[in-house]
């Protein structure tokens, strides 16, 4: 059962239904794990080697604590690589958006400080959104394709996800659908919503029907 209440945007007089999109915030690094652990599935990618054995673009800066333990995926989605930057405010429509890169390294136009491994993978628990950003250029660099097209093939379609994305920003056709934001004082979201070009950790649009198929997808599997 699903059913939609209230409006789209603050003062507005569009009704919310159950085809209109939400940002998932970090509910998107929930699907954007069963996306790398498909490739894992696939042999394209190694659950518990070196991610800089497969990134191209960029690697993790090696230091004291790396030459301990590696990052790898397991320790990246169960936020255990010891990885830095724990969230992500996200870009007003008018910003300039950084490249991952850029947000890697935390240079302009990057909001954020740099990832980096500050203390040794695998020692303890600590949420890290930077982690889930290094693994979406993982998944750049190994399909060579664009994180939020590949997510699209190969998580969301198969599991009739429908009304959903990572692209960022959602493309015109889905936006008119979208939900608008507001912040904790009440005001507004310029231009409706944050850009999130960190995809993987928290830039799905969805609707709560397909975080439904999602989670039905898990359990099925």
């Amino acid at each position: 059962y699903a059913k939609g209440y209230g409006v789209t945007a603050p003062g507005g007089s569009t009704p919310v239904t159950t085809g209109t999109r939400f940002l998932a915030g970090s509910v998107s690094k929930s699907v954007a794990a069963m996306g790398a652990l498909r490739l894992v599935e696939q042999g394209k990618l190694s659950l518990d080697g070196d991610v800089n054995d497969r990134l191209t673009s960029w690697k993790v800066p090696e230091n004291d604590h790396t030459r301990v333990e590696k990052v790898s995926i397991r320790r990246i989605l169960s936020h255990t690589g010891g990885l830095t930057v724990h969230g992500f405010p996200g870009y007003e429509n008018s910003s300039p958006i950084p490249t991952t890169s850029q947000i890697l390294d935390g240079v302009s136009p990057a909001n954020t400080r740099p990832v980096r491994v500050d203390t040794v993978p695998g020692e303890r628990w600590r949420y890290s959104g930077g982690g889930y950003t290094v693994m979406q250029l993982l998944v750049d660099d190994v399909t060579g394709q664009p994180f939020a097209r590949w997510m699209q093939e190969n998580v969301l379609a198969p599991l009739g996800m429908t009304s959903s994305t990572f692209e960022n920003p959602p493309p015109p056709e889905f936006a008119q659908y979208a939900a608008h934001g507001q912040y904790a004082d009440r005001r507004p979201v310029q231009g409706g919503w944050h850009v999130y070009p960190e995809m993987a950790a928290a830039g799905l649009w969805t609707t709560a029907s397909d975080l439904a198929r999602f989670a039905i997808g898990v359990q099925e599997s």
